[in-house]
């Protein structure tokens, strides 16, 4: 009986933290469901990849994965925190030269663009999921400049709803200085949730672009799927975004597994000057929404990239494979592909122009 009436308790708790943590995001009304119909991406109340691909994962194959998860991994996390470089909100707010970008780790940068501030996928907080206890912490204890520290931002960019790349309380605490917030379709009703007013928001379906003073910023697909809590899969879009200067082209893959679209976004757009791709955190039981090394490299050949990052690693622990195999894995395909690969350190201000052999194997430090 004592135990019966535990396994109620824990059940009801649960339901109520579904139902009532904010964590979990905003809904689309029925009206916006009709226009969601209306795009190529969208069928039977859900939002699509390109040939409906989707991850292939038999409830065996799920019960491995999560099984996976505490298996004992060799230098699945640092040996150390990580320790990263620091910048001050006055050297953001001044800052009015060449294109210029501050890792984050994972997948959240802040880019300085022709005098504007665009924070891109925005997750500054310690755990990746909507409970501290539900996640694993961040591999740095502190971050190049905190949430609360940010000067003024011009532009947010989201690729899409997941909790290690759209962090409420992040939004919370910078949602009074954000100019506007750009996301692919459905996501803005988790912002909305949050407090951030509508006329703040835009949404934009794949190929769907929008100007930003002299900035061109044009959602573009991605292969991967959406949801924050149990009953919300794939009720919003997925995306990478191109980012378009005067003088630059620079491409954001969000997360994605490898496919065709890269070649598509490339024959689009000509070329890239600069290209933050994903590069971790992949398991072949989910291959086809998470690339391997191998693929992010040959991403940067298909998008015409001149040069690309590793990005979606160094930051947090979500899949069975050491922290470092991601990066030293696309470094040694990226030298067969002749493509150039830079790796700044986490929280050191760095430019397009910047060359490999600036940059140290930071990573062996920890």
């Amino acid at each position: 009986m004592t135990l019966g009436v535990l396994i109620s308790i824990i059940i009801i708790v649960g339901l109520l933290f579904l139902e009532l943590s904010p964590e979990f995001g905003g809904t689309a009304t029925k009206a916006q469901q009709s226009e969601y119909v209306k795009s190529d991406n969208y069928k039977d109340g859900k939002f699509i990849n390109i040939g409906n691909v989707k991850p292939e994962m038999s409830s065996g194959d799920m019960l491995k994965a999560i099984g996976g998860m505490f298996k004992t991994i060799p230098n699945a996390t640092p040996k150390i925190p990580i320790s990263n470089g620091t910048i001050d909100s006055t050297n953001i707010a001044d800052y009015n030269s060449p294109t210029r970008f501050v890792w984050f780790g994972h997948s959240t940068f802040l880019a300085q663009i022709n005098g504007k501030n665009i924070l891109i996928d925005p997750m500054l907080g310690q755990v990746p999921a909507p409970h501290p206890w539900l996640g694993t912490k961040r591999f740095n204890n502190e971050l190049p400049i905190t949430s609360e520290k940010l000067p003024p931002i011009d532009a947010v960019l989201i690729s899409h709803d997941h909790y290690d790349h759209l962090d409420y309380n992040t939004i919370i605490k910078i949602k009074e200085k954000v100019n506007h917030f750009y996301t692919p379709l459905g996501v803005g009703n988790h912002l909305l949730k949050w407090g951030v007013p509508k006329d703040k928001i835009t949404e934009l379906d794949w190929w769907e672009d929008t100007k930003f003073d002299n900035l061109t910023f044009t959602s573009t697909p991605s292969q991967h799927f959406s949801g924050r809590g149990l009953t919300d899969r794939d009720k919003t879009l997925w995306c990478s975004w191109v980012i378009q200067s005067p003088t630059e082209n620079i491409f954001f893959s969000g997360d994605s597994g490898y496919a065709s679209h890269f070649k598509a976004i490339g024959k689009k757009f000509g070329h890239f000057d600069f290209a933050m791709i994903e590069c971790g955190q992949y398991n072949k039981l989910w291959s086809e929404v998470h690339m391997f090394p191998e693929e992010t490299a040959q991403a940067g050949i298909d998008l015409n990239a001149k040069k690309i990052m590793p990005i979606h690693w160094a930051s947090f622990k979500l899949a069975q494979h050491s922290w470092t195999d991601p990066i030293e894995r696309v470094a040694k395909k990226a030298n067969e592909l002749k493509i150039e690969l830079i790796t700044p350190m986490i929280g050191k201000p760095f430019g397009i122009s910047d060359h490999q052999g600036e940059n140290s194997k930071w990573w062996k430090n920890f």
